[in-house]
């Protein structure tokens, strides 16, 4: 349902505003904003509390806000055109707004159901077996793959023959009764793993003490780590209750998000997380952002739905390769080895810019469509629906002044057909590197489940969203501040780059992790960090 949810919330909104690209991207703005700043907050939640309450909760607050965001959804499809006409069109807007909120909720729910699942209740079901934890990473992702394979089909079909009012029916429908099997399956997995359970009699105390260690008496990781290890020796004493004032009150949010990211930033696998971080400064992914722009070449929805399909297999694959790479050279390595096969994919997309077919003009200045709407009130322009013909070959339209050429016009004032030799060059680069991405993802998944202790897993990884949507969050103000066809191959070549520096970042970790061992493949890793590191930071799990 949630893989449903973030397909077709894109669709929607793009029906909804006239075929233009700008609710989805301030839905993606909300969305990355939301989770930067929110991120530390959400996973201190997850820490403060029960680990069932916590899955519980975020379970329905997700599930609730998709079927109500489909309810109303479906209210704007059908009463369209009379909410247009009312109050000068701000009903709408009003409505627009209400649905953009309400899936940014549904959002943080989701954000909050993996940090508590996918972060914290694997690595205790998993115990003490880090092969069993990388095989249920695996298993975890392959799901996630071949969810990313059906849900896209199911509401792609169900609104090309049926309507997107259907679609929206049916995302409703679904999530009310998945909502329901995953909270029993929840209660299952809770029921036979009684080390779930183990967390809320004493957490709530040694986080505190632990976040505002250094805040309070300047206490090394370490000491406060072992201050934890004592009280709970000791056995739970129950805080003597003070009164907090409202200025306290107001303040402890941003103490909470202050101290996540210095406990972060203190973590051994910090340049490992910050190297995941960078690959989300990217155009080069099957987001809206690349969707759009395959439309702009002539791809129709058919064909886009099958390159998802094939970049879901090529996951699926890297989840195959993380398994078998991490038995034969040792989880660091398979973090580098990764690395080096996404870039090397990625050079074909780097190419595709310069091939034949490439829209890119560096004669036509990246703001020039921005200024035009802001300055000159220019209208959005409307991306018409490819003709089916045009699937292999196709006119590029002239998304700079707004006009396509009409559909009956004469065949010899058409613009000739461009090659495609640029754009299947481009998928075909963003495909294959979908096998070192996620084999590189499980490897840093891994390592902060690893070397995190479990009284942190929940702000550490919630900051870590924080990053990955922090520069998913400058990859989106990247294309609205360049959104023309011609500027799209520069964002490539910036994307790249990213992601360079990004595998860069977690070279230097796994230099100083494993020193002159790196390159020897048979040396298992270290279960510490480096030396240098403070030991109260690791974690045997």
């Amino acid at each position: 349902g949630d893989r449903m949810w973030h397909f077709a919330v894109s669709v929607f909104l793009v029906e909804l505003y006239g075929n233009s690209l700008l609710l989805t991207a301030v839905y993606g703005l909300v969305v990355a904003g939301s989770v930067l700043l929110l991120g530390a907050l959400i996973g201190d939640w997850v820490d403060k509390n029960s680990r069932l309450k916590v899955a519980q909760t975020s379970l329905i607050v997700q599930n609730s806000s998709v079927i109500l965001c489909g309810v109303i959804l479906m209210i704007i499809f059908l009463f369209k055109t009379q909410l247009l006409t009312l109050y000068h069109g701000w009903l709408l807007t009003l409505c627009y707004i209400l649905v953009i909120t309400i899936a940014n909720i549904a959002n943080l729910a989701s954000t909050a159901t993996a940090i508590t699942i996918q972060r914290d209740w694997i690595v205790v079901v998993a115990g003490e077996d880090r092969s069993k934890l990388a095989d249920m990473n695996a298993t975890i992702r392959r799901i996630d793959q071949l969810t990313n394979i059906l849900a896209p089909m199911a509401v792609g079909q169900i609104m090309t023959f049926g309507s997107p009012m259907i679609g929206c029916g049916f995302i409703s429908g679904w999530n009310l009764v998945s909502m329901c099997v995953e909270y029993l399956l929840l209660w299952k997995v809770y029921q036979k793993t009684p080390t779930l359970a183990h967390k809320s009699a004493k957490v709530e105390a040694s986080e505190l003490k632990q976040l505002n260690a250094k805040k309070e008496s300047d206490v090394k990781p370490a000491e406060g780590v072992q201050l934890i290890v004592e009280k709970d020796a000791a056995g739970f004493e129950p805080q003597q209750e003070k009164e907090v004032g409202c200025a306290a009150r107001i303040a402890e949010p941003f103490i909470t998000f202050r101290d996540g990211w210095v406990a972060y930033y203190n973590q051994p696998v910090f340049l490992a997380g910050m190297g995941l971080a960078f690959l989300y400064m990217t155009v080069l992914g099957f987001d809206c952002i690349t969707t759009g722009y395959a439309y702009t070449q002539g791809l129709s929805g058919s064909v886009l739905s099958l390159l998802m399909g094939a970049s879901a297999v090529t996951g699926i694959m890297g989840t195959v390769a993380f398994t078998w790479l991490r038995r034969k050279c040792g989880l660091i390595r398979t973090g580098l080895i990764s690395g080096v096969a996404q870039f090397a994919c990625l050079i074909l997309c780097a190419i595709s810019v310069f091939m034949p077919g490439s829209p890119m003009d560096l004669t036509v200045s990246p703001f020039a469509d921005i200024s035009a709407r802001l300055f000159e009130n220019e209208p959005l322009p409307t991306i018409a629906s490819p003709d089916p013909e045009m699937i292999f070959a196709t006119g590029m339209p002239n998304l700079l002044n707004g006009s396509i050429a009409p559909a009956n016009s004469d065949p010899e004032m058409s613009p000739e057909p461009v090659p495609l030799i640029s754009v299947s060059l481009l998928f075909a680069g963003v495909i294959a590197a979908r096998v070192g991405l996620w084999s590189f993802d499980l490897t840093v998944t891994q390592l902060l489940q690893e070397n995190v202790i479990e009284s942190e897993r929940g702000i550490i990884n919630g900051v870590q969203n924080s990053m990955n949507y922090l520069l998913d969050l400058l990859h989106f103000i990247m294309v609205i501040l360049a959104p023309n066809p011609e500027a799209f191959g520069l964002l490539v070549l910036i994307s790249v780059s990213f992601v360079a520096m990004g595998h860069i970042m977690y070279f230097r970790f796994a230099q100083k992790s494993l020193g002159k061992q790196l390159f020897v493949c048979h040396t298992p890793d270290p279960k510490a960090a480096p030396d240098s590191s403070p030991p109260g930071n690791t974690s045997t799990v």
